[in-house]
């Protein structure tokens, strides 16, 4: 069998998701990293594996190319089915989608170092507007988020039920790119107790950004 291997980068919080479902599933890979700062994903030989030039991409061992981090992680779950990352109910499926895209697709798109790179490069931002920008775009989304792990009779533990799934990958990856950029997190005690939570289980702790090879 064909060797399995994750491209990533170690402070990606979207190589982060990928790497604690891996993790939790008991997959082993081989690591590839590319610097993002440094231009490593737009390198030719990474674009003949992922003509989109972003982290992660994960090759399956049939040599299929895999990208985008919530299709790679539904992928782990429906190849490899224990331990679960979405529960077993459609209304509980939905849920745990929803949750994970609030974060995948409200906060990641606009505060993802292209769009940075941007507000710095073109608009002339400094680092302490920049800063801004990306702390009020989390909070635009951890405002309700918190609210509805808050009100919901199905948070339990974790953001669905007693056991760690897909939405609470994204919210702990989330909650680490926060603390680069100073975000006030005693705003949102739940979302900070289901992120400690994760942060007692090996799976999370050792995907970690600081633990990675690449890590700086």
């Amino acid at each position: 069998m064909t060797e399995i291997v994750l491209h990533n980068y170690f402070r990606s919080s979207t190589s982060y998701r990928v790497r604690i479902a891996l993790a939790m599933k008991g997959i082993e890979y081989r690591y590839v990293a590319h610097h993002l700062r440094h231009g490593g994903n737009r390198a030719p030989e990474y674009l003949a594996v992922n003509p989109q030039g972003l982290v992660p991409a994960l090759v399956w061992s049939d040599g299929r190319m895999i990208a985008q981090s919530l299709a790679i992680i539904e992928f782990l779950d429906e190849t490899v089915p224990q331990p679960p990352l979405l529960p077993s109910d459609p209304a509980g499926r939905a849920r745990v989608r929803m949750l994970s895209q609030m974060i995948a697709c409200d906060i990641h798109p606009v505060n993802n170092l292209r769009i940075l790179n941007m507000l710095r490069g073109r608009f002339g931002a400094d680092d302490t507007a920049v800063a801004e920008w990306f702390r009020h775009w989390v909070n635009e989304t951890f405002e309700p988020l918190e609210k509805i792990l808050a009100e919901s009779p199905e948070t339990g533990i974790f953001c669905h039920g007693d056991t760690p799934g897909m939405a609470d990958i994204c919210l702990v990856a989330q909650v680490a790119n926060n603390a680069r950029f100073n975000v006030d997190m005693s705003l949102y005690p739940v979302i900070g107790r289901i992120r400690d939570a994760c942060m007692e289980l090996q799976p999370f702790i050792d995907a970690a950004p600081a633990r990675q090879p690449d890590a700086e």
